[in-house]
């Protein structure tokens, strides 16, 4: 089956009449799907769900989206929109981590959405807005191209893995946490080192690690680039 331009936002004429109904469009589906996701939650969502907050049928949606997994995709790429990707003329490590923290900031502005990140791949305006603006900042860096294109999936792949870690609401390296208490539990006899490190694995701050892991990141982007 042929793909839609994700891009083209009104490609199909509604056929709903009437006055009391606002015209049913892929931008009115992708809205209120949002809504419902960051509001309801991932799994109670169903095109069904979406229909008849639309006041129509399921069937309608099929002539603007093929399926729930398109229908993800553009929602995804529509919270994105948030994203603060222009982060002034500073020093282009400070509008790195700024860029990044701001992505992270609206995927976990509830559960599902960060859930979705990283089982969706967003595919449209907002998600190369993104890839443009960190593409720029790399390139601000001496980045080679190559390096930088790699860069920017690695760094996306970062920022979803720890908006998703973190989907509950809960750090799951916390004291007193299920991680910290599965550490306290291995026996030092069969996790020796484990045991040994036990204090540190679960050491430091959310902001910490993620400052931490940033600066790991581009000190490898940079090396490998040669800069």
């Amino acid at each position: 089956m042929p793909q839609r331009d994700p891009f083209r936002v009104s490609e199909v004429a509604s056929r709903r009449t009437g006055l009391a109904k606002s015209p049913l469009s892929r931008d009115a589906i992708v809205d209120e799907a949002l809504r419902q996701f960051t509001s309801e939650g991932g799994d109670a969502v169903t095109l069904r769900k979406i229909a008849k907050a639309l006041d129509t049928g399921p069937a309608s949606l099929y002539a603007y989206v093929d399926d729930m997994a398109e229908l993800r995709a553009l929602v995804l790429d529509r919270a994105l929109a948030a994203v603060e990707v222009d982060q002034g003329d500073g020093p282009w490590r400070e509008r790195l981590e700024a860029l990044l923290r701001s992505y992270i900031r609206v995927l976990m502005t509830s559960p599902a959405l960060a859930r979705m990140s990283s089982q969706t791949i967003a595919v449209g305006p907002n998600a190369l807005r993104i890839a443009e603006a960190l593409l720029g900042i790399l390139e601000d860096a001496g980045v080679d191209r190559l390096t930088a294109a790699w860069a920017v999936d690695m760094l996306s792949a970062f920022v979803t893995s720890v908006a998703a870690e973190h989907a509950q609401g809960a750090d799951p390296v916390a004291p007193g946490g299920p991680v910290a208490q599965a550490l306290d539990r291995a026996p030092a006899s069969r996790y020796p080192r484990v045991h040994a490190a036990r204090e540190d694995l679960v050491s430091g701050t959310g902001e910490e690690r993620f400052a931490w892991s940033v600066d790991v990141l581009v000190r490898g982007i940079l090396s490998r680039a040669g800069v």
